[in-house]
Protein backbone atom coordinates (compact mmCIF):
# COMPACT_ATOMS: atom_id res chain seq x y z
CA UNK A 1 0.00 0.00 0.00
CA UNK A 2 1.57 3.23 -0.85
CA UNK A 3 1.91 6.56 1.16
CA UNK A 4 -0.52 9.36 0.59
CA UNK A 5 1.13 12.22 -1.27
CA UNK A 6 -0.63 15.57 -0.74
CA UNK A 7 0.50 18.41 -2.74
CA UNK A 8 -0.22 22.19 -2.22
CA UNK A 9 -0.45 23.63 -5.68
CA UNK A 10 -1.25 26.71 -7.37
CA UNK A 11 0.30 28.19 -10.65
CA UNK A 12 -0.52 31.21 -9.06
CA UNK A 13 2.63 32.46 -6.58
CA UNK A 14 2.51 34.73 -3.66
CA UNK A 15 -0.44 32.76 -1.83
CA UNK A 16 1.19 31.89 1.01
CA UNK A 17 1.48 28.08 -0.60
CA UNK A 18 5.67 27.20 0.82
CA UNK A 19 4.24 28.41 4.72
CA UNK A 20 1.15 26.64 4.71
CA UNK A 21 2.67 23.47 3.66
CA UNK A 22 5.34 24.34 6.30
CA UNK A 23 2.93 24.76 8.89
CA UNK A 24 1.36 21.80 7.98
CA UNK A 25 4.02 19.76 8.76
CA UNK A 26 4.51 20.92 11.80
CA UNK A 27 1.10 20.84 12.70
CA UNK A 28 0.39 17.02 11.86
CA UNK A 29 3.70 15.96 13.40
CA UNK A 30 2.45 17.38 16.34
CA UNK A 31 -0.43 15.69 16.32
CA UNK A 32 1.38 12.21 16.69
CA UNK A 33 1.86 11.59 12.67
CA UNK A 34 5.12 10.60 11.10
CA UNK A 35 5.60 13.74 8.06
CA UNK A 36 7.48 14.18 5.13
CA UNK A 37 7.97 17.03 3.54
CA UNK A 38 9.47 17.13 0.50
CA UNK A 39 10.69 20.70 -1.33
CA UNK A 40 10.04 20.06 -5.05
CA UNK A 41 9.89 23.60 -6.05
CA UNK A 42 13.31 24.37 -7.74
CA UNK A 43 13.52 27.85 -5.97
CA UNK A 44 13.59 25.58 -2.57
CA UNK A 45 11.74 28.04 -0.44
CA UNK A 46 10.56 25.51 2.09
CA UNK A 47 14.11 23.82 2.12
CA UNK A 48 14.86 27.42 3.10
CA UNK A 49 12.31 27.95 6.08
CA UNK A 50 13.53 24.59 7.53
CA UNK A 51 17.39 24.72 7.62
CA UNK A 52 19.68 27.50 7.94
CA UNK A 53 22.51 28.51 5.63
CA UNK A 54 25.33 26.79 7.20
CA UNK A 55 23.57 23.52 7.06
CA UNK A 56 22.24 23.83 3.36
CA UNK A 57 26.38 25.07 2.76
CA UNK A 58 27.25 21.08 3.43
CA UNK A 59 24.01 19.58 1.72
CA UNK A 60 24.95 21.68 -1.14
CA UNK A 61 28.43 21.67 -1.63
CA UNK A 62 30.39 23.48 -4.41
CA UNK A 63 31.66 20.26 -5.40
CA UNK A 64 31.13 16.81 -4.64
CA UNK A 65 27.57 15.02 -3.64
CA UNK A 66 24.81 16.67 -3.12
CA UNK A 67 22.03 15.53 -0.81
CA UNK A 68 19.28 16.96 -2.52
CA UNK A 69 16.20 15.55 -4.20
CA UNK A 70 18.09 16.30 -7.84
CA UNK A 71 21.03 13.99 -6.59
CA UNK A 72 18.13 11.08 -6.22
CA UNK A 73 17.23 11.63 -9.82
CA UNK A 74 21.00 11.96 -11.15
CA UNK A 75 21.57 8.20 -11.99
CA UNK A 76 18.59 8.29 -14.06
CA UNK A 77 18.47 11.61 -15.95
CA UNK A 78 22.93 10.64 -16.81
CA UNK A 79 21.43 7.47 -17.50
CA UNK A 80 23.84 5.84 -15.68
CA UNK A 81 21.51 4.14 -13.76
CA UNK A 82 17.85 4.05 -11.90
CA UNK A 83 16.68 6.53 -8.76
CA UNK A 84 18.67 6.69 -5.85
CA UNK A 85 17.73 6.74 -2.14
CA UNK A 86 17.35 10.35 -1.13
CA UNK A 87 18.80 11.65 1.91
CA UNK A 88 16.22 12.48 4.49
CA UNK A 89 17.40 15.59 6.79
CA UNK A 90 15.71 14.79 10.28
CA UNK A 91 13.80 17.68 12.02
CA UNK A 92 12.64 16.21 14.36
CA UNK A 93 11.69 12.75 15.53
CA UNK A 94 8.11 13.52 13.27
CA UNK A 95 9.26 15.37 10.71
CA UNK A 96 12.02 14.49 8.01
CA UNK A 97 12.84 16.92 5.03
CA UNK A 98 13.78 15.70 1.18
CA UNK A 99 16.08 18.50 0.59
CA UNK A 100 15.23 20.86 -2.24
CA UNK A 101 17.39 21.99 -5.13
CA UNK A 102 17.64 24.87 -7.77
CA UNK A 103 19.00 21.97 -10.26
CA UNK A 104 15.60 20.42 -10.26
CA UNK A 105 14.87 22.76 -12.56
CA UNK A 106 17.01 21.23 -14.98
CA UNK A 107 14.89 17.97 -15.45
CA UNK A 108 11.95 20.47 -17.33
CA UNK A 109 13.61 19.13 -20.82
CA UNK A 110 13.50 15.44 -19.88
CA UNK A 111 10.49 15.41 -18.45
CA UNK A 112 8.72 17.22 -21.12
CA UNK A 113 10.38 14.79 -23.94
CA UNK A 114 9.36 11.24 -22.24
CA UNK A 115 5.75 12.28 -21.16
CA UNK A 116 4.89 11.75 -24.65
CA UNK A 117 7.30 8.20 -24.97
CA UNK A 118 5.34 6.84 -22.46
CA UNK A 119 2.29 6.43 -25.15
CA UNK A 120 4.72 4.05 -27.40
CA UNK A 121 5.47 1.56 -24.02
CA UNK A 122 9.10 2.95 -23.62
CA UNK A 123 10.71 1.64 -20.21
CA UNK A 124 12.84 4.71 -20.23
CA UNK A 125 10.18 6.87 -20.48
CA UNK A 126 8.14 5.15 -17.67
CA UNK A 127 10.88 5.33 -15.56
CA UNK A 128 11.57 8.89 -15.87
CA UNK A 129 7.85 10.11 -15.47
CA UNK A 130 7.65 8.05 -12.18
CA UNK A 131 10.93 8.57 -10.98
CA UNK A 132 9.47 11.44 -8.17
CA UNK A 133 6.42 9.16 -6.66
CA UNK A 134 9.56 6.45 -6.56
CA UNK A 135 11.46 8.63 -4.75
CA UNK A 136 9.46 9.74 -1.96
CA UNK A 137 7.54 6.18 -1.92
CA UNK A 138 11.08 4.66 -1.05
CA UNK A 139 11.73 8.16 1.25
CA UNK A 140 8.26 7.30 2.91
CA UNK A 141 8.53 3.83 3.54
CA UNK A 142 11.86 3.65 5.35
CA UNK A 143 10.44 6.20 7.85
CA UNK A 144 7.44 4.56 8.28
CA UNK A 145 5.73 7.70 7.07
CA UNK A 146 2.17 8.62 7.49
CA UNK A 147 1.83 10.81 4.66
CA UNK A 148 3.97 13.25 2.39
CA UNK A 149 3.62 16.87 1.99
CA UNK A 150 4.66 18.25 -1.09
CA UNK A 151 5.48 22.09 -2.28
CA UNK A 152 5.98 22.79 -5.93
CA UNK A 153 6.65 25.93 -7.72
CA UNK A 154 3.60 27.70 -9.47
CA UNK A 155 3.95 26.84 -12.80
CA UNK A 156 2.38 24.04 -15.16
CA UNK A 157 5.17 22.80 -16.37
CA UNK A 158 6.42 19.36 -17.17
CA UNK A 159 8.01 19.22 -13.65
CA UNK A 160 4.91 20.11 -12.13
CA UNK A 161 2.90 17.76 -14.41
CA UNK A 162 5.26 14.41 -13.12
CA UNK A 163 5.08 15.77 -9.28
CA UNK A 164 0.97 16.05 -9.46
CA UNK A 165 1.16 12.12 -11.09
CA UNK A 166 2.76 11.58 -7.96
CA UNK A 167 0.18 13.16 -6.21
CA UNK A 168 -3.05 11.69 -4.38
CA UNK A 169 -4.91 14.65 -2.97
CA UNK A 170 -4.17 18.45 -3.94
CA UNK A 171 -5.16 21.59 -1.47
CA UNK A 172 -5.34 24.78 -3.82
CA UNK A 173 -4.13 27.86 -2.18
CA UNK A 174 -5.66 30.85 -3.08
CA UNK A 175 -5.09 34.41 -2.49
CA UNK A 176 -8.12 37.20 -2.57
CA UNK A 177 -7.43 38.45 -6.39
CA UNK A 178 -8.27 38.32 -9.88
CA UNK A 179 -4.98 36.68 -10.51
CA UNK A 180 -6.02 33.88 -7.81
CA UNK A 181 -9.18 33.55 -9.82
CA UNK A 182 -7.68 33.13 -13.21
CA UNK A 183 -5.05 30.75 -11.88
CA UNK A 184 -8.53 28.38 -10.54
CA UNK A 185 -9.56 28.74 -14.37
CA UNK A 186 -5.91 27.54 -15.40
CA UNK A 187 -5.78 25.18 -13.53
CA UNK A 188 -8.87 22.81 -13.51
CA UNK A 189 -8.69 22.06 -16.79
CA UNK A 190 -5.05 21.25 -16.57
CA UNK A 191 -5.36 18.86 -13.44
CA UNK A 192 -7.84 17.09 -15.39
CA UNK A 193 -5.82 16.55 -18.81
CA UNK A 194 -3.12 15.50 -16.68
CA UNK A 195 -4.98 13.19 -14.88
CA UNK A 196 -6.48 12.00 -18.35
CA UNK A 197 -2.83 11.71 -19.47
CA UNK A 198 -2.01 9.41 -17.48
CA UNK A 199 -4.55 7.07 -17.12
CA UNK A 200 -3.83 6.51 -21.10
CA UNK A 201 -0.19 5.89 -20.38
CA UNK A 202 -0.82 4.03 -16.79
CA UNK A 203 -1.59 0.52 -18.75
CA UNK A 204 1.31 0.66 -21.58
CA UNK A 205 3.74 0.36 -18.44
CA UNK A 206 6.29 -2.29 -20.67
CA UNK A 207 8.25 -2.98 -16.97
CA UNK A 208 5.99 -5.80 -14.60
CA UNK A 209 8.37 -4.80 -11.89
CA UNK A 210 8.16 -1.03 -11.55
CA UNK A 211 5.46 0.53 -9.45
CA UNK A 212 3.89 3.14 -10.72
CA UNK A 213 1.64 6.09 -9.62
CA UNK A 214 -2.06 5.57 -10.27
CA UNK A 215 -2.38 9.50 -10.87
CA UNK A 216 -5.51 10.11 -8.67
CA UNK A 217 -5.01 13.83 -8.26
CA UNK A 218 -7.96 14.37 -6.28
CA UNK A 219 -8.53 18.58 -5.26
CA UNK A 220 -9.81 18.19 -1.44
CA UNK A 221 -10.16 21.66 -0.90
CA UNK A 222 -9.29 25.25 -1.16
CA UNK A 223 -7.29 27.65 1.84
CA UNK A 224 -7.90 31.62 1.14
CA UNK A 225 -4.99 33.61 2.55
CA UNK A 226 -6.73 36.27 5.03
CA UNK A 227 -7.09 40.21 4.03
CA UNK A 228 -4.53 42.11 5.48
CA UNK A 229 -5.01 46.06 6.56
CA UNK A 230 -1.34 46.65 5.38
CA UNK A 231 -2.19 46.02 2.10
CA UNK A 232 -4.01 48.59 1.66
CA UNK A 233 -6.75 47.77 0.06
CA UNK A 234 -10.59 48.51 1.75
CA UNK A 235 -12.29 45.18 2.67
CA UNK A 236 -14.92 45.33 -0.24
CA UNK A 237 -11.91 44.80 -2.65
CA UNK A 238 -11.15 41.79 -0.48
CA UNK A 239 -14.88 40.55 -0.52
CA UNK A 240 -15.47 41.05 -4.11
CA UNK A 241 -12.74 38.60 -5.38
CA UNK A 242 -12.79 35.86 -2.35
CA UNK A 243 -16.68 35.64 -2.91
CA UNK A 244 -16.29 34.56 -5.88
CA UNK A 245 -13.57 31.12 -5.24
CA UNK A 246 -16.21 29.12 -4.10
CA UNK A 247 -17.77 29.05 -7.55
CA UNK A 248 -14.71 28.90 -9.30
CA UNK A 249 -13.51 26.11 -7.53
CA UNK A 250 -16.89 24.08 -7.98
CA UNK A 251 -16.51 24.72 -11.75
CA UNK A 252 -13.20 24.38 -12.69
CA UNK A 253 -11.48 21.86 -9.80
CA UNK A 254 -14.80 19.52 -9.42
CA UNK A 255 -16.86 19.86 -12.75
CA UNK A 256 -19.91 21.56 -11.03
CA UNK A 257 -21.22 23.47 -13.81
CA UNK A 258 -24.39 24.18 -12.35
CA UNK A 259 -24.38 24.90 -8.96
CA UNK A 260 -25.82 25.24 -6.20
CA UNK A 261 -22.59 27.44 -5.08
CA UNK A 262 -21.70 28.78 -1.62
CA UNK A 263 -22.39 32.48 -1.19
CA UNK A 264 -18.44 32.80 1.02
CA UNK A 265 -15.60 30.53 1.98
CA UNK A 266 -17.75 30.44 5.10
CA UNK A 267 -20.89 28.79 3.78
CA UNK A 268 -18.57 26.60 1.80
CA UNK A 269 -18.37 23.58 3.85
CA UNK A 270 -17.70 21.34 1.36
CA UNK A 271 -14.63 22.93 -0.12
CA UNK A 272 -13.40 25.89 1.96
CA UNK A 273 -10.74 24.42 3.98
CA UNK A 274 -9.80 27.49 6.10
CA UNK A 275 -8.70 31.19 5.79
CA UNK A 276 -5.41 31.70 7.38
CA UNK A 277 -4.65 34.70 9.13
CA UNK A 278 -1.87 37.49 8.19
CA UNK A 279 0.37 37.26 11.44
CA UNK A 280 2.41 40.14 10.66
CA UNK A 281 5.52 40.90 12.56
CA UNK A 282 5.46 36.87 14.15
CA UNK A 283 5.92 35.76 10.48
CA UNK A 284 9.72 37.22 10.80
CA UNK A 285 10.00 36.00 14.26
CA UNK A 286 9.15 33.00 13.08
CA UNK A 287 11.47 32.85 10.12
CA UNK A 288 14.34 33.74 12.99
CA UNK A 289 14.14 31.18 14.85
CA UNK A 290 13.57 28.43 12.13
CA UNK A 291 9.66 27.32 13.87
CA UNK A 292 6.61 27.99 13.40
CA UNK A 293 4.41 30.58 14.40
CA UNK A 294 2.88 27.97 16.84
CA UNK A 295 5.61 27.12 18.29
CA UNK A 296 7.24 31.01 19.49
CA UNK A 297 7.43 31.38 22.96
CA UNK A 298 8.01 34.21 25.28
CA UNK A 299 11.63 33.81 24.88
CA UNK A 300 11.68 34.52 21.54
CA UNK A 301 9.49 37.55 22.05
CA UNK A 302 6.05 36.58 21.75
CA UNK A 303 4.40 38.09 24.52
CA UNK A 304 1.11 40.36 25.32
CA UNK A 305 -0.52 40.47 21.85
CA UNK A 306 2.04 38.14 20.00
CA UNK A 307 1.47 35.32 22.88
CA UNK A 308 -2.11 35.68 21.99
CA UNK A 309 -1.56 35.15 18.05
CA UNK A 310 0.74 32.32 18.59
CA UNK A 311 -2.23 30.58 20.60
CA UNK A 312 -4.67 31.53 17.80
CA UNK A 313 -2.62 30.63 15.17
CA UNK A 314 -2.41 26.99 16.86
CA UNK A 315 -5.73 26.78 16.88
CA UNK A 316 -6.15 27.62 13.61
CA UNK A 317 -3.42 25.25 12.40
CA UNK A 318 -4.76 22.47 14.45
CA UNK A 319 -8.24 22.99 12.47
CA UNK A 320 -6.83 22.90 9.07
CA UNK A 321 -4.49 20.02 10.23
CA UNK A 322 -7.59 17.61 11.28
CA UNK A 323 -9.95 18.95 8.55
CA UNK A 324 -6.79 17.30 5.96
CA UNK A 325 -6.90 14.52 8.04
CA UNK A 326 -10.52 14.05 7.33
CA UNK A 327 -10.44 14.71 3.85
CA UNK A 328 -8.26 12.06 2.81
CA UNK A 329 -9.03 8.90 5.61
CA UNK A 330 -5.56 9.52 6.82
CA UNK A 331 -6.36 7.52 10.36
CA UNK A 332 -7.19 4.30 8.14
CA UNK A 333 -4.26 4.67 6.22
CA UNK A 334 -1.97 4.98 9.73
CA UNK A 335 -3.88 2.27 10.92
CA UNK A 336 -3.43 -0.03 7.08
CA UNK A 337 0.44 0.77 7.27
CA UNK A 338 0.88 -0.63 10.70
CA UNK A 339 -0.57 -3.57 10.54
CA UNK A 340 1.36 -4.37 7.19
Amino acid sequence: MSIPILTFFNNKGGVGKTSLVYHLAWMLSDLGYQVLASDLDPQANLTSMFINEDRLEVLWPVNGHRKTIYSSLQPLLNGTGDIEKPHLEQITYKLSLVVGDLTLSSTEDELSSQWPECMDGRPRAFRVISALWRILQTAAEDLKTDIVLVDVGPNLGALNRAVLVATDYVVVPLGADLFSLQGLRNLGPTLKGWRNGWQDRYGRNPIPELSIPNGLIKPIGYVVQQYSIRLGRPVQAYDKWVNRMPEEYARNLLGNETGPYAVTPEDDRENALATVKHYRSLVPMAQEYRKPIFHLTTADGAFGSHAAAVESAHEDFRILAEKIVGRIELEKSKMSNRLL
